[in-house]
């Protein structure tokens, strides 16, 4: 295992794979972003983590990017590659697949399954 040095990353990439993303081809598109990152030579730049579920399984394979607190939904190879080449090099989201954005809070988009809430009434 190794330790990497964070201290040039721009973007953490964190993509499901729980059960139900890697139903929805969550390991295949994990390969495809950490092969698009390679492509660009942009290692440096965007670290990814692969993650159990985020509790968003009507939503799979979703990918989260931070610092920004952008979710997305549905996300295949190809849609992970863009998500590369859009959001995490030039700076577009993929407004299309996103469910929430953060602003000072976890704001969502409407184009997600409503979620369960925690607050008790």
């Amino acid at each position: 295992m190794s330790t990497w040095d964070l201290s040039t990353v721009r973007h953490h990439v964190l993509i499901c794979n729980g059960g139900s993303c890697m139903k929805k081809l969550g390991d295949e598109t994990t390969l495809a972003i950490r092969d698009e990152i390679a492509q660009h030579k942009a290692e440096g730049l965007i670290h990814t983590t692969r993650t159990r579920c985020n509790g968003r399984c009507e939503d799979a394979c979703v990918v989260t990017v931070y610092p920004q607190g952008i979710w997305y939904k549905e996300m295949t190879p190809e849609l992970g590659r863009r998500l590369v080449r859009e959001h995490l090099l030039e700076g577009k989201p993929l407004e299309d697949q996103m469910i929430y954005s953060y602003e000072t809070s976890f704001v969502p988009t409407g184009k997600g399954r409503a979620g369960v809430s925690r607050i008790k009434q």
